[in-house]
């Protein structure tokens, strides 16, 4: 296990070597979540709680994770006892994660729908960050609308290719995309991630942001902290 430094926070955190580390998606959500002073926060599949220390570094009042395993659940509660941050945290999944509503939801959801096991990771707590095995599209946005406040917002990071999938689903369950920034790994390539965010039960023009780019941590911006 080893200590990592969150960029862009002043918190460092202890990721042992066979669960999910946090990476580039990680930070550009971090970065790009619209947090305001006295939002509540949720953070869907937790993992180590880097997104919940983003919220906090933006003044965030409260903040919750729910993840599905307790091994997870425990090495997050260590790293915020050392951090002196205090956050609810619950080994549940989310279709069964019942709660008063947020203001603020976030996730970094697993991006692969593939059928086929061999492409799976056998690590399982891997397996459960990349695969829709536990958590499709579908469930993700009609659970986040259930524990949405009326105009909350829901940030997520996602892959460019399923952006058709994202929105549309998205706004079947009342989920209306109001910003967008595309991250892309540098000038003149492909993009690699997506970052949107939806606001429940209010349709509103779209927001697309400036573009960021990986090899340049400047493009990534801060979005937040508002009153």
């Amino acid at each position: 296990m080893k200590l990592d430094y969150l960029n862009g926070t002043n918190y460092t955190l202890y990721q042992p070597e066979d669960m999910y580390h946090f990476n580039a998606d990680t930070e550009l959500l971090g970065r790009f979540m619209d947090v305001h002073r006295k939002d509540s926060v949720l953070d869907v599949g937790c993992n180590n709680g880097a997104l919940l220390y983003y919220a906090k570094q933006k003044n965030a009042f409260k903040l919750t994770g729910i993840d599905l395993f307790e091994n997870v659940i425990e090495n997050a509660k260590e790293n915020f006892i050392r951090n002196e941050v205090n956050a609810d945290l619950y080994v549940c999944p989310l279709q069964e994660f019942m709660h008063a509503p947020f203001d603020l939801i976030v996730c970094n959801p697993p991006y692969f729908n593939t059928k086929n096991d061999a492409l799976k990771n056998e690590n399982e707590r891997i397996k459960a960050a990349r695969h829709e095995e536990f958590l499709c599209l579908e469930d993700l946005m009609k659970h986040v609308k259930r524990l949405l406040k009326d105009n909350g917002r829901f940030d997520m990071v996602y892959r460019p290719d399923r952006m058709k999938d994202v929105i549309a689903i998205g706004m079947q369950y009342g989920l209306y995309p109001k910003r967008l920034k595309i991250a892309y790994a540098s000038k003149n390539k492909q993009a690699k991630s997506i970052l949107l965010e939806f606001v429940k039960n209010k349709n509103i023009l779209l927001d697309i942001e400036a573009p960021a780019f990986l090899n340049d941590r400047d493009s990534f911006g801060w979005k937040g902290v508002q009153k």
